[in-house]
């Protein structure tokens, strides 16, 4: 096993965001060891790693409709001027005064942010847009100390949306990389298309307890927004008043900013979901598609070498129909062998050669199937690996390398994972053991359970326990009176 060199990428990470965070400078640990297992199987190159499926950033999203809301919460909350745009726009701090506006290229190439190959996806759901992305997005960098150690993606109002599906796109998956969104409620007084698809967003992110929903208190209660969200589908969320989030020393806006405080624990829990995700896709994943990338290449050079095989067996039927005596020679001992040995000599660098220019259309698919599904690992190299002799000649399903021995370490990495995460848990719920059992034998309160194991009681202790003197005995139930015969009841009577 050659050792794997920590990627460039993986010790940035771990340089820039897991220094003061013990749970994820194991995870750096662990995104390693995942490393070091694909890099073995041949999926991963020396200097790739896969803790780049998404942002280290704690990061806040922030959508609104067309009443201003959202600009105006902005602009005090960051205490800055912002200049308006229509791109989705990722605002990162930066100590210097002036406003640095960056196009959409140094988001799309830098793994640390958000949108990391975002012009791939973009590319996919529209022809020629992947190479326009500047027109889409933007990074600012702003001189706040409200963004001391989050990114706040600031998405753009629909009344400015010029292109539905992009910036649908771009709407969705900000959500789904963020740790909070912050909701702005005169988003629902919009019929647009892109606003229903925001609420269909909503209704499958609700569940993450991401949401926060802000309204304008001075003209509706909170009890009115809850009936209306409930409505659309939105059930799940908490509801800040924003007349006095101006005033930084508010109850609301001090509980909005302990909800913002909270997304460098949720980007945590973000991140040890994504190694944990990171470690099921090999399986389900890339070693599914190599699976079947190998039985579609042996499938189809099967199928051609059984076609020139059928071509020879229709030859030595025709002519057998024509008299030529092929099937006594095939009988033949001798002359039967030396046909049947050049079969074979002929079939196998047929089958050999239709296998090679197979893979090479496998490989090509393969290819093209690791770019749809924004993959790291480079599934052609997995299966290049395969086109071996053996592995051409005999029916073996399995990728190369996947064996008991890498299935025992992938399941001991998910092990590490989940037990990683478990070990965050526990900073948060502790157990704490109740007070020992003491109450009386009469007077017994519902049954409470201390420990697992079972407690045995002494005699002596259940002695000084229970009063043999305030004990009811038993009565013994009278005895059941035989039948007695008639000689022996006149012998009683006298």
């Amino acid at each position: 096993m050659t050792e794997k060199t920590a990627s460039k990428h993986l010790i940035n990470l771990q340089s820039t965001f897991a220094v003061d965070n013990p749970v994820l400078q194991n995870a750096v640990k662990i995104f390693h060891e995942l490393d070091q297992f694909e890099y073995d199987l041949g999926l991963l190159e020396n200097d790739d790693t896969t803790a780049i499926q998404t942002s280290w950033w704690p990061i806040v999203s922030v959508v609104g409709g067309n009443s201003g809301a959202k600009e105006t919460f902005l602009a005090h909350y960051l205490n800055v001027e912002l200049l308006p745009t229509h791109k989705t726009t990722v605002l990162l701090h930066n100590p210097q005064g002036n406003q640095t506006i960056l196009p959409a290229t140094a988001l799309d190439v830098d793994y640390r942010y958000p949108f990391y190959r975002i012009s791939q996806k973009i590319e996919q759901l529209k022809k020629g847009e992947g190479e326009r992305i500047n027109t889409h997005l933007e990074l600012k960098m702003l001189n706040s100390s409200q963004l001391q150690g989050k990114l706040i993606i600031d998405i753009p109002n629909f009344i400015h949306a010029t292109n539905y599906d992009i910036s649908n796109l771009l709407t969705t998956y900000s959500m789904e990389q963020s740790d909070v969104v912050l909701v702005f409620c005169d988003i629902f007084n919009s019929t647009t298309d892109l606003a229903k698809a925001l609420i269909a967003t909503l209704v499958k992110q609700q569940d993450s307890n991401k949401l926060v929903y802000l309204f304008d208190d001075t003209t509706s209660g909170v009890t009115t927004w809850q009936k209306k969200l409930a409505d659309l589908g939105l059930t799940i969320g908490q509801f800040i008043g924003t007349s006095q989030l101006e005033n930084p020393n508010s109850s609301d806006f001090l509980l909005l900013e302990k909800r913002l405080a909270n997304a460098g624990l949720q980007r945590t829990y973000r991140v040890l979901h994504s190694l944990e995700k990171s470690i099921l896709d090999v399986d389900r994943v890339a070693i599914h598609e190599v699976k079947q990338a190998i039985y579609h290449w042996k499938e189809g050079s099967t199928f051609s070498s059984l076609l020139v095989l059928g071509f020879f067996a229709m030859l030595a039927v025709f002519a057998e129909v024509a008299g030529m005596g092929f099937l006594e020679l095939l009988i033949d001992p001798i002359v039967g062998s030396v046909i049947l040995l050049t079969t074979i000599s002929f079939m196998i660098p047929t089958h050999v050669l239709f296998s090679n220019l197979m893979s090479r259309m496998t490989m090509r698919s393969l290819t093209k199937r690791q770019k749809q599904l924004h993959l790291s690992e480079n599934l052609a190299a997995f299966f290049e690996k395969n086109l071996t002799f053996s592995r051409m000649m005999l029916p073996i399903s399995d990728p190369i390398g996947w064996n008991k021995v890498s299935k025992s370490q992938h399941a001991n990495l998910l092990e590490k994972a989940k037990s990683l995460t478990q070990s965050l848990n526990d900073n948060f719920n502790t157990y704490t053991a109740s007070a020992p059992f003491r109450s009386t034998v009469l007077a017994t309160p519902a049954p409470t359970i201390m420990t697992e194991s079972t407690t045995i009681i002494p005699e002596s202790m259940l002695s000084s326990l229970i009063d043999p003197e305030k004990l009811t005995p038993i009565s013994q139930p009278a005895a059941t009176p035989k039948r007695q015969s008639p000689l022996m009841q006149k012998i009683l009577k006298k």
